[in-house]
């Protein structure tokens, strides 16, 4: 007699889905946090953003007039100024030819990130290539607005921050000893708030020059060690609402256009949720996913039930699903989904930089304050001194 599966209780679903919950935060800190969108990954070989914008442009527009793939890659590699370009095109055409699928030849040449390749397969799946380039350029165009936002809330006062952290130390090693000096020679003490200042003198010629070498690393160490970018990412998300909810509003954008793109040209649910997974890999949310998807598949639970109880979605993704599910009406909500989370995430993203912009301009003005206080307000006070000590 062969034995069939039965559907797991209600009370074992619901301890899985509690272990993922209690894990999810856990299982942060062992993968990207702050990933954008599309990882450059190693910068060396990957194709720079601008490129791979122009790339996914290009594209659209040749497979969107009935052009093949093989060729548009030949067209538009053809006079390339780039020779990595040209050189990666070629290779990818080349493996086109030998009747690879356009998602496998673009992963073989390792130079295009997961994330990448996941949309690409869910095109060349779909029918629907062109969509998913086009998919791809929006998105990256979205992410290149975004930085070039940060960029802009936090270069300049970053640079004056630093310039005025600087001040301060050769205010502290320079004109600070020298007023002291001077009270000393003409043997007067110094007043209660000189007295700290010419402390913090002292303090500061011993520790300055490991202050400056510790706050460079952890500079460069957040900019080029990924994991420690991702660790401080998971321990900020974790405090921080407004940064939690740009970067699950991001995944689930991804997530959420990607099935909108399969689901809507005939792809089965259940391997449109294991491709559009993919677009999350180094993510909590893929595993939550293939969790999700695997229930689905496996027991009959409605897909919405599963992405409730086995996943870090909002809850009107669950909620849109589950109407979609109900009325046989899941392509329109997922792509009004989609839509949603589109203008969430801008609005997020203004807000987010607005306040980044509001937190670096205050350290800028409490900096400008430790300056005058350390540099300046000992010079004042040393007047009446001096006054004192020459008998006047």
């Amino acid at each position: 007699m062969s034995k069939t599966k039965t559907p797991p209780s209600s009370a074992a679903e619901a301890a899985l889905a509690a272990r993922i919950k209690e894990k999810s935060g856990a299982t942060q800190k062992h993968h990207a946090e702050k990933k954008p969108l599309f990882s450059s990954g190693n910068r060396k070989s990957k194709l720079p953003l601008k490129e791979l914008i122009k790339l996914c442009r290009g594209m659209a527009s040749m497979l969107k007039a009935n052009i093949n793939t093989a060729d548009a890659l030949k067209y538009y590699g053809a006079g390339h100024p780039s020779p990595t370009v040209r050189a990666c095109l070629k290779e990818t055409r080349h493996h086109i030819e030998t009747g690879m699928p356009a998602y496998a030849a673009f992963e073989k040449t390792e130079r295009f990130d997961d994330k990448f390749v996941s949309l690409i397969r869910a095109g060349t799946d779909s029918g629907q290539l062109w969509q998913a380039f086009d998919s791809i350029a929006h998105r990256l165009k979205k992410e290149t607005e975004f930085k070039s936002k940060m960029r802009k809330a936090t270069m300049m006062p970053s640079i004056i921050i630093f310039a005025l952290i600087m001040l301060f130390i050769a205010a502290q090693l320079k004109i600070i000893p020298e007023i002291e000096k001077i009270l000393s020679d003409i043997g007067q003490e110094p007043d209660g708030l000189s007295g700290i200042l010419f402390k913090l003198s002292h303090i500061t010629k011993k520790v300055w020059v490991p202050f400056i070498l510790g706050l460079l690393s952890c500079v460069f160490s957040f900019l080029f060690i990924e994991k420690i970018r991702n660790a401080v990412t998971f321990f900020m998300m974790a405090r921080w609402r407004l940064l939690r909810k740009l970067i699950m509003g991001m995944r689930q954008l991804l997530f959420l256009g990607s099935m909108d793109m399969l689901h809507s040209n005939g792809i089965n649910l259940s391997k449109a949720v294991e491709i559009s997974a993919k677009s999350l890999k180094g993510t909590p949310m893929y595993e939550e996913l293939l969790i999700a998807g695997r229930r689905y598949l496996e027991t009959g639970l409605p897909f919405s039930d599963a992405i409730r109880k086995f996943t870090s979605c909002d809850a009107q993704v669950a909620h849109l699903i589950s109407i979609g599910e109900r009325s046989s009406s899941l392509d329109t909500q997922l792509k009004l989904l989609t839509n949603m989370y589109e203008e969430e995430v801008d609005q997020v993203a203004n807000e987010f930089a607005a306040v980044v912009n509001v937190i670096v301009l205050m350290s800028a003005a409490l900096l400008i304050t430790m300056v005058f206080i350390g540099a300046f307000l000992p010079i004042f006070l040393m007047g009446p001194k001096m006054m004192n000590g020459s008998g006047m």
